[in-house]
């Protein structure tokens, strides 16, 4: 059975270096490694990672966006980092971007006009608009604003 569902585009507030550490492995995990809000995102979806500052629990103020991929399937894998720690991951079929500041876009995205996005981001994972998706990606991609897209690009 074929659906004509329109992928969902998801925003993961990550710092940079996770965000590097999933992009070189192939995978995201988001909100100290909850398994809950990977589950939300299907096979097709859009992946946006934003990045708040470089490093964890500190490093250099950011605020851009870093990563664009697509969720690659319906696997959810649990890791051991050991102490303890293990998070849960999802495969990512990166797309090669280059990072762009919240500031060189805010005018364009619709979730971040109110004000009140940052309620949305401290949650750590939260799905945005197909519209904010299509400004993203076109900015990471370093193209003009697309006039339609296909259902199968954010």
């Amino acid at each position: 059975m074929t659906t004509n569902k329109r992928p969902k585009v998801w925003i993961g507030v990550i710092s940079r270096a996770h965000v590097e550490r999933g992009v070189a492995g192939g995978f995201t995990q988001v909100c100290h490694g909850r398994r809950a809000p990977l589950a939300r995102m299907h096979p097709g979806d859009w992946f946006i990672a934003y990045s708040p500052t470089t490093e964890l629990g500190g490093g250099v103020r950011l605020q851009a966006f870093t990563a664009l991929g697509q969720v690659r399937d319906d696997v959810i894998t649990q890791v051991d980092l050991g102490g303890g720690f293990r998070p849960f991951r999802r495969a990512i079929d990166w797309v090669p971007v280059r990072p762009v500041e919240l500031e060189a876009v805010r005018a364009s995205l619709e979730f971040v006009r109110d004000g009140g996005w940052g309620l949305e981001a401290r949650r750590g994972h939260f799905e945005v608009s197909t519209r904010d998706g299509e400004v993203l990606r076109d900015a990471m991609l370093g193209r003009s604003p697309s006039a339609g897209v296909d259902a199968s690009t954010p």
